[in-house]
């Protein structure tokens, strides 16, 4: 029943989180640096409920440990804060391989020919059920959070896409009008996006989003998380919008941070290497 979910959840929350998972946040996760004391107790809070919903499965050899999970985690749900969420709600489980990996995958090329190979992956989310990830590439993600490229919250996007927002009371969603307005932006810049590719031009968004609108809505928020001040100047509403997707202003976060640019950019402050 939804009360006795909320509840639960409630209670979730309100436990002690752990100094070991601060200290992981602090060393892995550098958004988290950037953000004002009160977002880090929100997200501290959705830490505690993801992970005791979600499954960690390490695959590949690998051994699922405390850094691992709090690290996805805490990337997972920097898309939630400010938000009325339900947790990814068809998501059960992470995979976790230690780096990347191959997976089947079928191409079609036209004609009725599709062909089937082996493909180097960093990441997948399935419609209903897993998200999976390399481990090192979770890694590199999250420490490095000025270049645009994090697979955590590349394929977290994908899981919000995929329930069309459902579930976590998207403002942009909630009426016609605001879904129009939305889905102009998002053609728009996305068929910007593939002129340029095309013509091997340079561009901020990642070029790997010009492949379908689904990769470009998960490629622009890396990039609105990561690259915020940019896209704003060079992609004004779809950075508004995603603003108003998402609840959060990442290029305002970034901007009072700079009196502590020399903390924020040293990944290592305070842990050991």
């Amino acid at each position: 029943m939804l009360w006795l979910k909320r509840r639960r959840r409630r209670r979730l929350a309100e436990k002690h989180f752990p100094p070991e998972w601060l200290r992981i946040l602090e060393c892995n996760v550098g958004y988290f640096r950037l953000l004002p004391e009160e977002d880090r107790q929100e997200l501290q809070r959705h830490i505690l409920v993801f992970i005791a919903e979600k499954r960690f499965e390490g695959c590949g050899g690998l051994e699922i440990t405390d850094e691992i999970r709090v690290t996805i985690a805490a990337q997972a749900c920097i898309l939630l804060l400010h938000r009325k969420t339900d947790y990814y709600p068809s998501l059960r489980s992470v995979l976790v391989y230690p780096q990347a990996y191959l997976a089947r995958q079928a191409t079609y090329l036209g004609g009725g020919v599709t062909v089937e190979g082996l493909h180097v992956r960093l990441g997948e989310s399935w419609r209903r059920g897993s998200v999976v990830l390399s481990w090192d590439d979770v890694q590199k993600g999250a420490s490095d959070i000025h270049d645009g490229q994090n697979v955590v919250f590349h394929e977290f996007a994908h899981q919000l896409d995929s329930s069309g927002g459902k579930g976590d009371g998207s403002a942009v969603l909630q009426s016609r009008s605001r879904y129009i307005a939305w889905a102009r932006v998002l053609r728009r810049d996305y068929e910007q996006l593939r002129g340029k590719a095309i013509r091997n031009l340079p561009t901020l968004l990642n070029k790997y989003g010009a492949g379908n609108p689904a990769e470009f809505f998960a490629v622009a928020t890396e990039c609105f998380f990561e690259r915020p001040i940019e896209l704003r100047e060079q992609h004004t509403e779809l950075y508004a919008k995603l603003k108003e997707f998402y609840h959060q202003d990442p290029a305002h976060v970034f901007q009072n941070s700079r009196n502590n640019t020399r903390r924020t950019r040293d990944g290592s402050e305070g842990c050991e290497t």
